[in-house]
């Protein structure tokens, strides 16, 4: 029965260790050995120069999750041990007890592979950071350089309610989350 384990890889090379382990299994044929080989991300909404970017961020940077097959005495086939340990940027599997890796746990597979599946399903996650309450200055728009607080942050839609002072009354406005900055 296969089973999932963490390999550390050198940092930003997640993706590229995966690619290379994966086209090794081809030309190897080990695919009834070696399953699975995820690297978890997330997408995430952000705003830099005023210009919108959306981009991938790792779960679990430093790490790829793979699917194995272990031996009877829970040891990787040795095969596949190699094939992994070719990989240029492939440190070691986490954690090693005796010499022998140690697969992740049912709720630990669970969570990681429902990660996965919410990430694919869902949309971009606004990256902000602003929280309920904090001080802001408005830097664009028609309100600019109006004082207020965070009241709201309406992340499917990439906004941002503040409540701030208009004649002397509580008003609320709703900006893009680039358009203020913490005082």
């Amino acid at each position: 029965m296969k089973q999932f384990y963490l390999l550390r890889v050198a940092s930003n090379r997640e993706d590229r260790v995966r690619e290379q382990i994966i086209r090794k299994v081809r030309i190897e044929g080990l695919e009834d050995v070696i399953g699975q080989v995820l690297v978890p991300t997330e997408s995430v909404r952000s705003m830099k120069g005023g210009v919108k970017r959306e981009s991938d961020r790792k779960l679990y940077p430093g790490y790829v999750v793979i699917e194995l097959e272990p031996e009877p005495d829970g040891r990787i086939p040795q095969k596949a041990w190699f094939l992994i340990k070719e990989v240029d940027g492939v440190g070691d599997f986490y954690p090693i007890a005796n010499g022998k890796p140690i697969p992740m746990t049912p709720a630990d597979r669970d969570k990681i592979l429902k990660a996965v599946e919410a990430a694919a399903d869902t949309a971009p996650r606004l990256d902000t950071r602003y929280n309920k309450g904090d001080k802001v200055k408005v830097t664009n728009g028609p309100f600019e350089n109006f004082e207020g607080e965070v009241d709201e942050i309406l992340a499917d839609q990439g906004k941002v309610r503040i409540i701030t002072s208009i004649f002397g009354r509580p008003t609320p406005l709703e900006l893009e989350y680039w358009q203020i900055e913490k005082l």
